[in-house]
């Protein structure tokens, strides 16, 4: 009598990748810029439906961004070899002092002398420029979101027969521009965030080649 032979095959298994101890997962880095991007193109669609409905969500929108660019500006910091102390005050004066600004504004009177159409749009305008300042001292990725809030407050601030919005019609050859502002500032939304992931890819490599020269050094 012979005897069966069990012959096992043994499939060989792929080693799980590493995740690069010296930065964090991509998505979870873009997802930053995904948040600020989204819900600008959401409010700036409510506020073509509903301006005056509209002013309490931009300003709830401030702290939201203020917060992103407080973690997410931390990275540039770090390149800079800037005091973690020094980095958190510059960035409460920065933001402190929107947040002070409208303060006065609702409790000074301001916004009782403008309607709501007006004082969202200097809203969005202030929370631009404001964003834009801080693209160039703390955090370069907001640079792109702060130009896309100015585009916006400009299409809110004229909706009829809106030069920008010729422009990018007559260039792109799209017909009927004017009556195609949630899309085409969606399309600008997508290229804003295309450029700010490029921002972030570049100083992620920045971010990796110092941390691991730090480690070469401790070593």
């Amino acid at each position: 009598m012979s005897e069966a032979t069990a012959v096992s095959t043994s499939v060989p298994v792929k080693p799980k990748a590493k995740r690069n101890p010296y930065q964090s997962p991509f998505l979870l880095a873009i997802l930053p810029q995904v948040i600020l991007f989204v819900s600008a193109v959401v409010l700036f669609w409510l506020s073509q439906k509903d301006m005056a409905g509209t002013i309490g969500y931009w300003e709830y929108f401030i702290p939201v961004i203020a917060v992103i660019s407080l973690i997410s500006g931390w990275s540039q910091s770090y390149l800079s070899n800037e005091v973690w102390a020094w980095y958190l005050i510059r960035q409460l004066v920065h933001w402190g002092g929107l947040f002070a600004l409208l303060y006065a504004a609702n409790h000074l009177g301001l916004r009782e002398a403008v309607d709501a159409q007006q004082y969202t749009i200097l809203v969005i305008y202030l929370t631009a420029f404001t964003s834009l300042l801080a693209a160039i001292h703390v955090d370069f990725k907001l640079f792109f979101f702060s130009l896309f809030l100015v585009f916006c407050a400009y299409l809110l601030a004229a909706p009829a027969d809106n030069a920008m919005l010729l422009y990018i019609g007559d260039t792109f050859g799209i017909d009927s521009a004017q009556s195609k502002a949630l899309s085409i500032s969606s399309g600008v939304a997508m290229a804003g965030f295309v450029a700010s992931t490029f921002v972030l890819l570049s100083m992620r490599g920045a971010l990796i080649t110092k941390r691991i020269g730090a480690k070469r050094k401790e070593a």
